[in-house]
Formats: structure tokens, sequence, C-alpha cells
């Protein structure tokens, strides 16, 4: 399991494409190496966050789901 997140992004309740582009907008405001939590419920936000860091680099360090709630770590890496 990762360290810590530096920061936590509740978007639970948000839908594609919100739960990445506020990713996307916290993670610029975030220093590199700095991790970020985000929690959604949005059923392809999985598969959209896997995209989306694949493209971008950062680094999708995990991915744990409680219930209908998705826990994404990520590593800023730019």
């Amino acid at each position: 399991m990762p360290d810590a997140p530096d920061h936590v992004l509740d978007c639970v309740g948000l839908f594609c494409p919100m739960p990445i582009l506020k990713t996307r907008e916290t993670l610029k405001g975030m220093a590199i190496g700095q991790l970020l939590e985000m929690l959604s419920d949005d059923p392809a936000s999985e598969a959209d966050l896997k995209s989306w860091t694949g493209r971008t680099g950062h680094e999708l360090l995990s991915i744990e789901r409680h219930g209908a709630v998705f826990r994404f770590v990520v590593r800023k890496t730019r």
C-alpha cells in the first residue's frame, strides 16, 4: 500500500468526465512526487483513470473498491 496521500479528492456523485478533470486540476497544484487519493463511484472511473494515467505519465499506484466507491492513489510525476 502506498504512503499516506498528500491530498484527498472526493469525486463521489460525479460522473465522466468530471472525476478525471478534477484529478487533473488537483494534480496541477501539487508537487512532483506527491500522492493524490481520489474517491469516485462512477463505474467508468477505473478504466478512465487507467487510460488517463497511461497517457499523461502520472503513476497509478493502487486501485481499491469498497462497495460502489473506488479509491485511487496517483503519484504526480511531472
